[in-house]
């Protein structure tokens, strides 16, 4: 599988590089449909994409793999 296309952005404040995700690739990690992650979004449970240019938007990779984190977390506490 060829390594996903990531853009990075330096920081405001930080000495680390943003690394922005597509679409397809937030898809891949979280295992969520467009459809889920765009109505996980409108409830405001999903971290929103930064504009790029056009219509194009990406993630931030670290906000979702924090979400992922995040629900790694509830599982865990609610023993599920």
């Amino acid at each position: 599988m060829p390594a996903p296309q990531v853009l990075a952005m330096q920081g405001p404040k930080a000495s680390l590089p943003y690394v922005l995700i597509s679409s397809k690739e937030v898809c891949r990690r979280t295992s969520l449909s467009r459809a889920s992650l765009y109505r996980l979004m409108a409830q405001d449970a999903f971290p929103k994409p930064v504009a790029l240019h056009g219509v194009r938007k990406a993630w931030v990779q670290s906000e979702v793999e924090a979400w992922v984190a995040a629900r790694i977390a509830a599982r865990n506490v609610e023993g599920v």
